[in-house]
Parts: C-alpha cells; sequence; structure tokens
C-alpha cells in the first residue's frame, strides 16, 4: 500500500529541480559561500515580496526570533507574552534574548492567540507580545496592533508557518515591529537546509539586526555591540530565490487543496476555521477529533500519514513545567493538545490523495 506522507520537501525540490540545480552551481562556481551576493538578492526579493521594508537573512527561523527581540532592544528582566501552543521554538527564542516567557491562552477556532487574554497578562515588565500565526492563519492583527501601540508594548509577528498569508490584504509580517520567518525545508516557502529571515519596516533596527547575526560588527569587523553567527550561507539563499518566485502559486495550490478537503469533509465537524477577511496559506490542514490518537493509529493504517502539531503544551512540557510564568487558563490550549491532527498538505499533493485521506478519515467510526 503506497503511503501518503503529511509533508514531502523532497517533491519540492524535484518541482524546481533544473533551476536550483542550476542556482546552486552558480553559487558553487562564485567562490562565495557565507553572505554574498545571493542573500544580498535574496533579502531585496524578499522584501519587496512582502510589500517593501526590510529583510535580514539569518540562520533559522529560531534565531530569527531571538534576533527580531534583540534588535528591539528585548532582553533581560523583559516579558515576551505569548502562546502555550506553538513551537517550542518560539518559547526557546525569547529565552535566548534573555527575556521571560508569559503564556496565554488561545482562541477557538485558528488557535491563534487570544488579544483579550494578551491584554489580561499585561504588566510593568511586559516589553513585546509574539503574535504566532499558526498553521498558516494570521492571529488577530487588528486587535494586537491596536492593544500594543495603547500599551507601548513591541509586536513581533513569528511568521514561520505563514509566508504569504494576507491579513485584510496586506501581508503578514509587515504590522508588527518585526517578524520572524522560517525556511525550513518543509515550509511554504522551504530551503534545502535551516534558513530564516528578520523583517522590519524600520530600517535602524534591520540595520541593529545586521550587526547582532554577526558579532556585532560594523564594516571594520568591530564589535560595537555584542552579537552573534548567526548567517544565511548562499546556496540557502540561492535555493530560496528560485522557490519566491512560486510561493503565492504554491500556497494557492494549498488553499486549493484545502477546498478539496472541505469539500469531502463536509459533515466532520473538526475543520479548521478561516477568519473572515483573511487569506491563510496552509502551511498545515489541522483538523481535531476527540478520538484523536485512536484516529491516527486508523489513518495510518490505511496509508494516510499524519502528524501533531502539539502534542504537549510548552507549559506542560519537562523544561518549561513550572518554571515559566502561565497567566489565565489554559483551557483551549490543553484541549487543542488532545485533538488536534495534520492532514497531508504541500503542494504537490495530487487531489486523489487529499481525497484519498479524506475519504479515510470519514470512514472512521
Amino acid at each position: 500500500m503506497r503511503v501518503i506522507p503529511c509533508a514531502d520537501p523532497k517533491a519540492s525540490y524535484l518541482a524546481h529541480k533544473d533551476e536550483i540545480d542550476a542556482a546552486l552551481r552558480r553559487v558553487l562556481d562564485s567562490g562565495r559561500y557565507v553572505l554574498g551576493a545571493e542573500v544580498a538578492a535574496f533579502e531585496t526579493e524578499f522584501a519587496d515580496y512582502l510589500g517593501g521594508g526590510h529583510a535580514v537573512g539569518v540562520g533559522s527561523g529560531t534565531e530569527a526570533l531571538h534576533l527580531a527581540l534583540a534588535a528591539l532592544g528585548v532582553g533581560p528582566g523583559d516579558e515576551v507574552i505569548t502562546v502555550s501552543h506553538t513551537s517550542v521554538a518560539t518559547v526557546a527564542a525569547i529565552e535566548l534574548a534573555g527575556a521571560v516567557p508569559v503564556l496565554v491562552d488561545v482562541e477557538p477556532g485558528t488557535f491563534t492567540i487570544d488579544p483579550a487574554r494578551v491584554e489580561a497578562a499585561l504588566s510593568p515588565q511586559t516589553k513585546a507580545v509574539v503574535a504566532v500565526h499558526l498553521y498558516g492563519h494570521p492571529a488577530e492583527l487588528d486587535a494586537l496592533s491596536e492593544l500594543c501601540r495603547r500599551k507601548t508594548v513591541k509586536l513581533v509577528e513569528d511568521c514561520a508557518q505563514s509566508s504569504g498569508a494576507r491579513w485584510k490584504g496586506r501581508r503578514a509580517g509587515t504590522f508588527g515591529d518585526a517578524a520572524a520567518f522560517s525556511f525550513y525545508p518543509t515550509k511554504n516557502l522551504g530551503a534545502l537546509g535551516d534558513g530564516g529571515a528578520v523583517f522590519f519596516n524600520d530600517k535602524s533596527a534591520a540595520g541593529k539586526a545586521r550587526q547582532l547575526r554577526e558579532y556585532g560588527w560594523t564594516k571594520e569587523r568591530l564589535s560595537a555591540i555584542p552579537g552573534l553567527n548567526s548567517r544565511l550561507d548562499e546556496l540557502q539563499a540561492a535555493v530560496l530565490r528560485v522557490k519566491l518566485k512560486s510561493l503565492d502559486a504554491d500556497n494557492a495550490r494549498r488553499r486549493a487543496l484545502a477546498a478539496v478537503y472541505r469539500g469531502a469533509l463536509k459533515g466532520f465537524p473538526g475543520l479548521p476555521v478561516e477568519r473572515a477577511g483573511c487569506e491563510p496559506v496552509y502551511h498545515l490542514f489541522v483538523v481535531t477529533h476527540p478520538e484523536r490518537d485512536a484516529l491516527k493509529a486508523f489513518l495510518h493504517a490505511r496509508g494516510v500519514e499524519t502528524l501533531i502539531h502539539y502534542p504537549t503544551p510548552i507549559h506542560l512540557q519537562p523544561a518549561y513545567r513550572g518554571r515559566i510564568p502561565v497567566r489565565g487558563p489554559m483551557t483551549l490550549t490543553e484541549r487543542a493538545a488532545r485533538e488536534v491532527l495534520s492532514l497531508p498538505m504541500y503542494p504537490e499533493l495530487s487531489e486523489a490523495d487529499a481525497r484519498r485521506a479524506a475519504a479515510a478519515l470519514e470512514s472512521f467510526a
């Protein structure tokens, strides 16, 4: 029985193989492999794609979020509010910046950060809010932007799963004081290894991030501020330049596949929610079911691979439980961890395979 994978980064490579291979050869022949012409060109092209501003290529999505916070002056003693229903990378990045993560509950349906919970969690130590655009669906950016402006708190968008998404016609990542993107191979815009970018509308903040990503150096390689090593390499930048050209088409394909799932699962109660005026990009197609683990095993037996994003909330994980602040009940977060299941979703997934996965799901009694 042929297995339908939940994600397939090799299929993405094969879809662009000739152009990617040519781009890799171009870099290899150039003799410049770190922070050269490819990175500079990608930074410009990606910023233009987002609608203008400044992009800074870095080593990973985690480092992008760390550097976004650091460039905004977030550090020791500061609190950063975010969600517990996210990748551990979100909280790891906050701690890398020296700040204290403060966890709040999510909204129903989208599983994105609840602005009302954010406001209730604010304290005199709050310096920033990290809004995770989970599964490719933007958080409630109007309410969050207004709240952060009113309370003089920095808004950072975690766009690791949402490259290309729109909120009321505008690209996610352009609303806050900074945004962090991941180019991990399975992401909507995926490299052939780790990579990330920080985006700012403000030129001076972008300049600080550029310093921070390479030891705090000035042009004379003088460490003017303490920094680190987080550089997007030329090979990954070349690959990303190829894939960026088809990102909107790939995202449109993801939305089309989501429509296939919805059409085939009309009677299924746990389908993902789309907020009005929002254009999610379905990094993942996540359903919910009260018997999630049994459903996962059932689909596995029928050749449909699924994953769980995420099985354990951060506030209940051994590294963080009892150590970092939780403000308010985590009812929806803990329910989501018990019920969410990610179905196969990637641009190269065939409609027939999406229908096969949906049929298997529907047959679960």
